[in-house]
């Protein structure tokens, strides 16, 4: 699917493949319009990497959202971030930063590959303005234009509220609670939420 720019500040309107806004929500008033941004989001390439390990590092190492190894180095994270196909990853840019990224692809290979997954990370000094949002919005579409019949997340971490009302809203379901399966570096030990969308 080809690079599309989302406009955060109509978050909630709906973006086809190639970004036109199809079914544009209520603009935001001219006060609000300050903490939203036009983001542009695009297959991610090599050079894009040490922008995203920034990203990667720091949303791991607060373990409060991914169970990954923390202290990586940059080549040691790149296998658990940068896809090859049939998956992809993506970042989302703003006046060419890097804002934040998306990685999504089969949730299962072989007869599992027709539900697809995806994570994703934003930069901790930009949330609350409309990444997830923006990133979130792309990989359904993504993942709907490229034959799958489902989305399924497999690890949101409970204590997650941004995350989780984001989902939500986006149309995931809460499909069962692992209890105790995250260990969480303020809270101790979480529940993983399975979160799930039909298309």
């Amino acid at each position: 699917m080809d690079s599309f720019v989302f406009d955060t500040s109509r978050a909630r309107g709906t973006l086809n493949a190639s970004g036109r806004e199809v079914s544009q929500g209520e603009p935001a008033s001219e006060s609000a319009k300050v903490r939203f941004l036009t983001v542009e989001i695009r297959v991610a390439e090599e050079n894009d990497w040490p922008s995203i390990y920034r990203i990667f590092r720091d949303t791991v190492d607060a373990g409060t959202t991914y169970a990954l190894p923390e202290g990586l180095s940059l080549a040691e994270a790149r296998p658990f971030w940068m896809e090859s196909p049939p998956a992809l990853t993506v970042v989302a840019i703003d006046e060419g930063v890097v804002l934040g990224s998306a990685k999504m692809g089969p949730n299962r290979p072989g007869r599992g590959a027709h539900v697809a997954t995806a994570s994703f990370m934003v930069n901790a000094a930009q949330q609350g303005r409309g990444v997830g949002t923006a990133l979130g919005t792309y990989a359904l579409e993504w993942a709907r234009s490229g034959g799958y019949l489902a989305m399924q997340f497999n690890a949101v971490v409970e204590t997650n509220e941004a995350a989780v009302h984001l989902w939500t809203k986006l149309g995931f379901e809460i499909l069962t609670t692992v209890p105790k399966a995250f260990r969480h570096s303020e809270f101790g030990l979480v529940g993983l939420h399975v979160m799930y969308q039909r298309f």
